[in-house]
């Protein structure tokens, strides 16, 4: 394609500006919001990151960056909004707070694209093509530094929306961040193309509409890529518990009481190879639980092929207390010492850790245990041919975390992900972690099994696909099979060995190549 299909001018008379493009792109974010589960949208999120190019691309840098704000905060907003009810209505903070918390978090996290806005405002150079590379590479630096910076809260990250659609195939060569910065890239293609031909013409249009090419084939090449990087190892049965406890009783003395009858029935009568609870199903230490209750856990896995991965707090007042699951099995057992444990790494800011300065905030909140200590990382969970990755609650959102896990001839077979999102009510939030569990499926070509309390209790297939699910609010118990997978795929191979600083060195030299490219002449 000749530079002279574009010729160089200046920026195209304003798409619109005032406070007119602040509601704009206000409104533009919380259609991105809307991309996700349980819609799953993927065309919106292209759609509403192109409206939000529209809105920057006449925009000077201060402009640009109050518009990207807005953008980033209608939004994260209409994302966390369900972090209300938790603060709110289990964490009996007034709902004057509990909003202005809401709105802060989204407000400050907001800022990670305001910054991008306004860098792309300083470096872009009015053509089309090269401004969507420094687009994509802006875009991609706000995602990281969200989903890293002060232990991260990537929740709705762009990329998720891409669970679904054509971008999928991408997955497994350069995860969700990956993900989320080609679609930023299509967006910002489409966007400045368009608005190009606003300005005087040179070529006829179907020629100067022909850059439109590019991110289209960026939209579909993924399908042409190699998509089978792992074999199988064999299907395991799985038995997926979900008790529906409401969160104001989960920790009170008569349902802990409950619980422990509960877990005794449960596990002895579900039928499959691995039994798995939700997270903190059991709310006490098991020092707490008396020895003849815990033998009764244990019996139903003393006899070979047979294992539950159980839902408790570990340690004690000297060391803190860790969410954990705990192994039962022929060789793992409490009464002698020998369990196989996992306890939660990445902790949920202001409910399972407290940030320095913040305890007064957490003390209002009044949320049990609410200041834990981070687990450490164990071996995967045997479990006959298969190796078990547990996971609990949202730290499956962090897959560079745990990449080595899934690589190499030792790898894990299978992910486990027990969770509790009855914190934060039944809408939205229940099918987004399944979408985003869907993701670590894609990027790993691994199964997930995911037991909760509340919902979505979930199979995940290596392809992302749920193959089985409860309903949410229920009590049941979710009986299936999944199938174990070895083998690595190109994302697993670069994420375990040097987590996400590709990406950031990615993001550098589409800046580099952005700016070359406008400097030629």
């Amino acid at each position: 394609m000749s530079r002279a299909a574009f010729p160089r001018r200046g920026p195209p008379a304003p798409f619109i500006s005032g406070w007119r493009a602040m509601v704009l792109a206000l409104a533009a974010g919380a259609a991105q919001a809307l991309s996700f589960a349980p819609t799953e949208l993927w065309w919106l999120q292209i759609l509403s990151t192109g409206a939000l190019v529209a809105l920057l691309a006449d925009a000077p840098p201060p402009a640009a960056a109050a518009r990207a704000w807005a953008f980033g905060f209608g939004w994260l907003v209409a994302g966390f909004w369900w972090l209300y009810i938790s603060l709110h209505v289990y964490g009996y903070l007034p709902a004057w707070l509990s909003a202005l918390a809401v709105a802060v978090l989204a407000a400050l996290l907001a800022l990670y694209y305001a910054i991008a806005g306004w860098a792309w405002a300083r470096l872009r150079r009015n053509r089309p093509l090269v401004d969507a590379v420094l687009f994509s590479a802006a875009w991609l630096m706000a995602e990281l530094a969200r989903g890293q910076f002060l232990t991260g809260f990537p929740w709705i990250a762009g990329g998720y929306a891409h669970t679904s659609g054509p971008l999928a195939a991408w997955a497994p060569y350069v995860g969700v961040y990956g993900i989320g910065a080609l679609a930023a890239f299509v967006a910002a293609a489409v966007a400045l193309v368009l608005l190009a031909q606003r300005g005087p013409r040179t070529r006829a249009p179907l020629f100067t509409l022909g850059p439109l090419l590019v991110p289209l084939a960026a939209l579909v090449l993924g399908l042409a890529l190699p998509q089978s990087f792992t074999r199988s190892t064999g299907v395991l049965a799985v038995s997926l518990l979900q008790p529906n406890v409401a969160q104001d009783d989960k920790f009170e003395e008569s349902h802990v009481q409950q619980a422990l009858a509960w877990h005794v029935v449960k596990l002895a009568s579900a039928p499959g190879q691995l039994v798995v609870t939700p997270e903190s199903s059991l709310p006490i230490l098991p020092v707490q639980i008396p020895r003849e209750t815990w033998q009764a856990y244990e019996k139903p896995f003393n006899r070979t092929g047979r294992s539950a991965l159980v839902g408790v707090f570990t340690g004690d007042d000297e060391h803190g207390y860790t969410n954990s699951l705990v192994g039962l099995d022929t060789t793992h057992h409490m009464t002698d010492g020998s369990f196989y444990r996992y306890g939660k790494r990445h902790l949920l800011p202001f409910g399972e850790y407290v940030p320095p300065g913040f305890h007064w905030f957490v003390s209002m909140m009044k949320i049990p245990i609410g200041d834990q200590a981070a687990g450490v990382d164990t071996a995967s969970f045997q479990v006959g041919a298969q190796r078990v990755r547990p996971l609990i609650c949202y730290e499956d959102l962090f897959g560079e975390d745990f990449a080595p896990s899934m690589v190499g001839p030792n790898a894990a077979t299978l992910m486990a992900n027990s969770t509790n999102l009855a914190w934060f009510g039944r809408r939205m939030i229940q099918d987004q972690h399944l979408q985003f569990s869907r993701m670590r499926a894609l990027e790993f070509q691994r199964g997930q099994v995911r037991a909760t309390n509340t919902g979505a209790t979930a199979v995940i297939d290596w392809h992302g696909h749920v193959t089985a699910r409860l309903p949410p609010d229920v009590e049941g118990e979710l009986d299936a099979q999944v199938e174990g997978r070895i083998g690595d795929t190109p994302y697993g191979i670069w994420v375990a060995k040097l987590r996400l600083w590709p990406l950031w060195g990615l993001a550098l030299a589409q800046v580099l190549f952005g700016v070359f490219m406008a400097r030629r002449r």
